[in-house]
Order: structure tokens, then C-alpha cells, then sequence
């Protein structure tokens, strides 16, 4: 069931600044696991380079993240020293994992999110978007400003790729597996902007890196393809 639409004008709770849905601003977070054991079921397809291609989703992730008009800062959430320098030299801010694995990071990166930035609505964004274009991001977060909470289903049909919550909201994250009918379960709004297959196109298997290289991905990740090419 969809919930109901946040009144326009109407802050999440007393304190907060009051933000027209269409003008709120977002703070994304991003977890990103250990290179070694990141991106598990892409080892058939990328051998060794495996770690060194997920280093380059997530910096094309946040690369293309903090491009998008409507963002205000990306905020990574992982333990990986050679993560935190990509990323931080990309321009985003990071904060250690507390373990307990993926929506307990994103829970936890998501309040340091929120105590930076108040009046900022907070979405969780998958760090495996390599084809991400700030474009189709801006109208994802645009129509998700109309709701207390809601969240953008994979390529797949199955994940989720995307979650937000207004200011003040708890985001609840859910994902893992069949995230997309445990979000729509706790009540998130599902999206459905038109053309923006960019931030629904995860990868998680070889086969999903094609489609994301045909959607066309961002330099770190183009830049480690001939590796994978040269393994062959």
C-alpha cells in the first residue's frame, strides 16, 4: 500500500526547516564493503581485478553522486582504508562501519548524515552504479521529495538501488535479496520516473557489467575494463 503524500510546506518535525518538497536538498549515503570481499559474484568474470573494479563502481557512484543538483554530500560508510582515500579524494565524506552488516551501516551512517546536515532529506544510494548519470539521479530524488519515505527498484525488478527519507524520518533501510517487496511492505513509495536506467542498473554479475558498459559507465570503471579484457 502507497502512502500517504507529505503535505508541501509541512516539516517533518517542529525544528526543522520547512523545505518545499521540490526544492529539498539530499544527502547521500553509501556503503561500501572491504575490496575483498566486495563484489563476490563478479569473480568469474573479473578474476583478480575484482576488488579493484568495485573500488571503481563506488567512486564512479559517488563521483556521479555529488554531480547531481539536488545533492548536498555523499557520506560513505566503510571500514577500507584504500575506499576512504578514492572516495574522499572524489570529494565525499566517510565514516567507519559498526558491523552488523548492510542496513546496519547504512542506519548508522545515515544518523551522522542527518546530524550534518538537518534540514537535508537522506538517501541510501547502492555504491555499484558505474553507469550513474547525475541527470537521471536529479529526477529520481525530485519525485521522491514528495514522500515521507521511498525507494527505487533495481534493474531486476527484485533489489532496490535507491531509499530516501524525508528530514526527520527514519529511513528503515531493508536491503538484501527481495529488497523491493520489503520496502514497498514497510510502507516506502515506490518510484517510477521515466528513463532512468542509469541509477537502477546495479551490477552484480558479469552479465549486468555489459548492460552498464552499453548504458555507458564512468572513467574509473572504463578505465579498468582492458584489464579484464587482457585476462581473457
Amino acid at each position: 500500500m502507497r502512502e500517504p503524500r507529505v503535505i508541501p510546506g509541512l516539516a517533518a518535525r517542529p525544528g526543522l526547516p520547512v523545505v518545499p518538497p521540490a526544492a529539498r536538498r539530499w544527502q547521500l549515503v553509501v556503503p561500501v564493503k572491504p575490496l575483498p570481499l566486495a563484489k563476490s559474484r563478479l569473480a568469474p568474470a573479473t578474476g583478480e581485478h575484482r576488488g579493484e573494479l568495485a573500488l571503481a563502481f563506488a567512486v564512479d557512484t559517488v563521483s556521479a553522486a555529488l554531480a547531481c543538483s539536488r545533492v548536498d554530500g555523499v557520506l560513505v560508510v566503510t571500514d577500507d582504508a584504500a575506499v576512504r582515500a578514492a572516495v574522499r579524494a572524489a570529494g565525499a565524506e566517510t565514516v567507519g562501519d559498526v558491523g552488523g552488516g548492510l542496513n546496519r551501516a547504512l542506519e548508522h551512517g545515515a544518523v551522522h548524515a542527518a546530524r550534518r546536515r538537518p534540514g537535508a532529506g537522506i538517501a541510501a544510494l547502492s555504491a555499484d552504479l558505474p553507469a550513474l548519470r547525475p541527470e537521471e539521479l536529479d529526477r529520481v530524488l525530485a519525485e521522491a521529495g514528495a514522500h515521507r519515505r521511498a525507494f527505487l527498484a533495481d534493474a531486476a525488478g527484485i533489489g532496490t538501488t535507491l531509499l530516501a527519507a524525508a528530514p526527520g524520518i527514519a529511513l528503515a533501510p531493508g536491503f538484501g535479496g527481495a529488497s523491493r517487496a520489503r520496502h514497498r511492505a514497510s510502507g516506502a513509495y515506490e518510484l517510477g520516473p521515466a528513463d532512468v536506467d542509469s541509477v537502477r542498473r546495479d551490477v552484480d554479475t558479469g552479465a549486468d557489467l555489459a548492460r552498464a558498459v552499453e548504458l555507458g559507465v564512468g572513467p574509473r570503471t572504463w578505465a579498468v575494463l582492458p584489464l579484464l579484457t587482457a585476462g581473457c
